[in-house]
């Protein structure tokens, strides 16, 4: 179909362009690097922590991987009251520590130490695997101190002031990037994640050498 084949390529070369350092600022289709090198192979085992902020509310999860592709998860929903949305960013990243610290509680894994993966839903431009700064807030949000600043040692900052639970930061990533790393320890052919909602936005695998940013 010609139609289709149109589309593809207009896909393709808006890719290529957003890709591409001198036409990215241009391309109608934005590309970011994650900064993640590989998929889940399916063998990873254990418990891991996520934290997922993109709106007024933030998630908390405990998954367990198991063997044979299995899991169990647990997760709670926080809800960020509209003081601390636009209040100093010690107090909405002390507010996420303290609801960390009380999900380990409730999940008797409060003694142990735990790897957490940080999906963050706002404007953010990533520098590493474990270091992003916020462009800017949208969503309502407006907390002074955390625009141009490293939300991960701030998330980190915050953690060590309550010194009650041992949690490693182990990487930030966008809630596509999320989608396709949780599916592909599934289904080894997952290669794509993709978030369709109030807007759109998806991830996929690419050869390093195509990728100028």
């Amino acid at each position: 179909d010609e139609q289709v084949q149109e589309l593809c390529y207009r896909i393709l070369h808006e890719l290529r362009r957003g890709l591409a350092k001198d036409t990215h600022p241009k391309a109608n289709v934005k590309c970011f690097v994650t900064y993640v090198q590989d998929l889940p192979n399916g063998n990873e085992r254990g418990k891991f922590l996520a934290l997922d902020l993109g709106g007024t509310n933030f998630r908390v999860l405990l998954i367990h991987l198991q063997e044979n592709n299995d899991f169990q998860m647990e997760s709670r929903i926080y809800a960020i009251p509209q003081h601390i949305m636009i209040g100093s960013g010690t107090q909405l990243f002390d507010h996420i520590a303290e609801c960390l610290s009380n999900f380990m509680a409730e999940h008797n894994v409060y003694k142990e130490r735990l790897p957490l993966g940080f999906t963050f839903s706002f404007p953010l431009r990533q520098l590493g695997l474990t270091k992003g700064l916020l462009e800017t807030w949208t969503k309502g949000f407006n907390c002074a101190g955390v625009v141009n600043e490293d939300v991960v040692q701030l998330l980190k900052d915050a953690i060590a002031r309550r010194g009650d639970v041992q949690i490693d930061v182990c990487a930030i990533l966008n809630d596509t990037t999320g989608t396709l790393m949780s599916c592909a320890w599934k289904n080894h052919n997952c290669k794509i994640g993709l978030i369709v909602g109030t807007g759109a936005n998806a991830c996929y695998m690419e050869r390093v050498e195509e990728a100028e940013l």
